[in-house]
């Protein structure tokens, strides 16, 4: 593979990596709006007082928009870090292939930023849901 194929290669790589974390971000965003609004009624309780039932719906909206958050700044994260180590990664096999499964190492560890922002976002609906036991 010649220096201009490796980039080539590594611009797509980089592309696609950056359209999958605006995908993702778009969509937690979106998640987070379309779930935040105020409709929760309770059923088989007796109801609670106005002013903490707005409270807890302003919490629900906060911990789903901090979990599009969380999930979408993770991905961008991993995004960038993807990137510099994909270069470097593809610059180092083209030198020396027998590199070549250490440095998948270093590309799955920035994409371990993705997968620690989705547990969080998952740690944030959970405390969610809690709040809409109430």
């Amino acid at each position: 593979m010649t220096g201009t194929q490796a980039a080539r290669r590594l611009r797509t790589f980089i592309q696609v990596s950056l359209f999958a974390t605006l995908a993702v971000v778009l969509f937690g965003v979106t998640a987070a709006t379309l779930f935040a609004a105020p409709g929760t009624e309770q059923t088989a309780r007796e109801p609670l007082a106005k002013e903490v039932h707005e409270a807890i719906v302003n919490n629900v909206g906060s911990g789903l928009i901090a979990a599009g958050i969380a999930a979408g700044v993770s991905a961008i994260a991993a995004g960038i870090a993807v990137a510099y180590v994909g270069a470097a990664a593809v610059g180092a096999v083209s030198e020396k292939p027998e590199v070549f499964g250490r440095t998948i190492i270093f590309v799955a560890l920035g994409e371990g930023i993705a997968v620690l922002g989705l547990v969080i976002a998952i740690m944030i609906l959970g405390t969610v849901d809690k709040m809409l036991a109430l």
